[in-house]
């Protein structure tokens, strides 16, 4: 499955990117810097395909202080224009907001704490879901002044299982890593020479403090990828990962209509 002409790939995915912008009649591309290694390949894919029309937006949001570190780095690394705007103090404003109108004492503490880890079963993950669409409400306000696409850092192993912010960062325009898995990724980002710090970095979404995709989903990505690919998995993982993805299917439709 690794055996894969990555110099050949990122060739593909930087013409691809340049021709889905221009079908748009649009110009650059913009993108979130999370300082994960899918952001990392996906902006440097986009500042190779656009170096002049590039925008990546690092947007902390209580998050772990070595990712702001981590994406700053990239970006100046490979010379690729960015903003920092920090959305703590939207978020926690959203929240008091929703507070005023529907108090929960559990909501109350996590808003003081400032930790969703005070939450609890629904109104953790509804909290932590604000979060990403938080942040593509500003990538789009980017896009739309700069006449730019909205480029998603989504991978294949992510769209298979639905593991992603409805509206949130599954609300993009395109998907360059959308038919890589994550081992694929990993391979990709080595040949194009991204930080060894980031593709080992264990990956999450950063929805709130050690979250962790393997710990969250119960599966690690080369479960998930080799089953993906290759179809190699037990029963018990296979039955699982076509579970969750029975489950998230609505995620990748369009909105259901009735037909009459």
């Amino acid at each position: 499955m690794l055996d894969r002409n990555y110099k050949k790939i990122e060739s593909n995915l930087i013409n691809w990117i340049r021709e889905k912008v221009h079908d748009a009649g649009c110009q650059g591309a913009v993108i979130g810097l999370s300082g994960g290694i899918d952001s990392s390949v996906t902006s440097l894919l986009c500042q190779k395909a656009f170096p002049e029309n590039t925008l990546g937006i690092i947007m902390p949001c209580f998050s772990n202080p070595e990712d702001k570190v981590d994406a700053v780095k990239h970006a100046e690394k490979f010379s690729i224009k960015y903003k920092e705007i920090d959305l703590s103090a939207p978020y926690q404003k959203l929240l008091q907001t929703i507070n005023k109108y529907d108090s929960e004492a559990v909501l109350e503490e996590v808003i003081n704490n400032k930790n969703l880890a005070a939450a609890q079963g629904s109104l953790k993950l509804a909290l932590a879901n604000m979060k990403p669409r938080l942040r593509m409400t500003l990538l789009y306000y980017y896009a739309n002044l700069n006449n730019y696409l909205v480029v998603g850092t989504d991978n294949r192993s992510e769209l298979k299982l639905g593991y992603f912010t409805k509206y949130g960062d599954g609300g993009i325009d395109i998907a360059p890593l959308g038919n890589l898995v994550k081992l694929e990724v990993r391979g990709l980002a080595r040949k194009m020479g991204i930080d060894q710090k980031i593709i080992t970095k264990k990956p999450s979404a950063g929805l709130w403090n050690g979250q962790s995709d393997q710990d969250e989903i119960g599966l690690s990505y080369r479960e998930i990828d080799y089953y993906i690919v290759d179809g190699k998995a037990d029963v018990k993982t296979s039955d699982k990962i076509e579970k969750i993805a029975a489950a998230n299917q609505h995620k990748l439709e369009l909105p259901a209509v009735p037909d009459f």
